[in-house]
């Protein structure tokens, strides 16, 4: 497998590099910074990019900025960023820009060999790898939205099972019509509304 390897901690570049010519792949180009990352994979087109997300020119996301880059002209690139520690937008970010042949992992996956060898090369298959850690905070960030709905928002749900559901409301919530229907339309957003008809059992279409 053909590769290019960025990060600007020289320690750290060689060392991976090493493990990836010990496995029998070719570093065709290793570098230190953000722009000569994307030019260096725009030349080369090679089998993977792993990028570190942090790199001069500002020491901030700059990896992360070229992979976006490098996505944006050659939407085939297959590309592992690789982060000291879990950062969600980041993944966020890079899972929005095509779920296909892109990895997160934390830089501490690479101690273990064999693990962080399979992660590349199921990247460089198209497929998408998530450290651990990225998968914990996903699961624990996608609760179900219903339980996160306050007294009042049910009480504004309840009522869906009736006829006259919105008749019921301003007795039970001690409240106008009128500010009823906004508190309502703000529970049930565009988001929810599939959901909680699932949820609730009422009919979507007789909300509003």
């Amino acid at each position: 497998m053909r590769i290019v390897l960025a990060d600007d901690s020289t320690l750290l570049r060689e060392g991976v590099q090493l493990i990836l010519t010990d496995a029998g792949h070719e570093v065709v180009a290793g570098v230190g910074d953000a722009p000569t990352l994307v030019e260096a994979a725009l030349r080369e087109r090679p089998d993977l990019v792993i990028t570190d997300v942090r790199m001069p020119p500002t020491g901030t996301d700059d990896g992360l900025r070229a992979a976006f880059e490098i996505r944006q002209s050659w939407p085939q690139a297959r590309i592992v960023v690789l982060s000291q520690y879990v950062v969600q937008a980041y993944a966020d970010k890079l899972l929005a820009s095509g779920a296909a042949g892109v990895g997160y992992l934390l830089k501490d996956r690479i101690g273990d060999i064999d693990e962080f060898l399979a992660a590349i090369d199921q990247v460089a298959g198209g497929g998408t790898v998530l450290d651990p850690d990225v998968v914990s905070q996903l699961m624990t960030r996608a609760k179900d939205p219903v339980q996160s709905l306050t007294r009042r928002d049910l009480v504004c749900l309840g009522p869906q099972r009736t006829a006259h559901h919105w008749t019921l409301l301003p007795s039970r919530l001690r409240l106008p019509l009128q500010i009823i229907a906004v508190l309502c339309l703000s529970t049930v957003g565009p988001f929810l509304i599939m959901r909680l008809t699932y949820a609730f059992g009422f009919d979507s279409a007789t909300l509003f």
